[in-house]
């Protein structure tokens, strides 16, 4: 298990949780950033326990089963490439940045884990 995949691992987890934290916090910047994306206010903590599933997928496969890191991988770059699409979609490109950012670490743990 090389540094990098740890490290990255590690942050993607840390990204997913908390930002699954504040969607269940319906906190009001989730909440605004939902709406201005055309995504249904009672969806916002299934998409949460999604997210918490992909930390908690991650975080089994770096400590013991690494099948099941690909696996939440795999499901969170599918998820953020849909979060980037419904942005891209509803042209709310001002904060595309944020899902792009997980799915950019989304894709560089899955590279990790599959190469590790």
């Amino acid at each position: 298990m090389s540094v990098a995949l740890v490290i990255v691992t590690v942050v993607a987890i840390a990204a997913n949780a908390g930002i699954a934290a504040a969607d269940f916090a319906k906190a009001p910047f989730v909440l605004a950033n939902s709406a201005e994306v055309r995504v249904k206010r009672e969806w916002v903590p299934w998409l949460a326990a999604l997210k918490t599933a992909g930390a908690a997928g991650l975080l089994i496969g770096l400590v013991g089963y690494p099948p099941l890191g690909v696996a939440a991988a795999v499901g969170l770059v599918l998820f953020y490439v849909g979060a980037v699409a419904t942005h891209v979609h509803t042209r709310v490109l001002h904060n595309l940045h944020f899902p792009a950012g997980y799915l950019a670490l989304a894709v560089a743990t899955l590279a990790l884990t599959v190469a590790g």
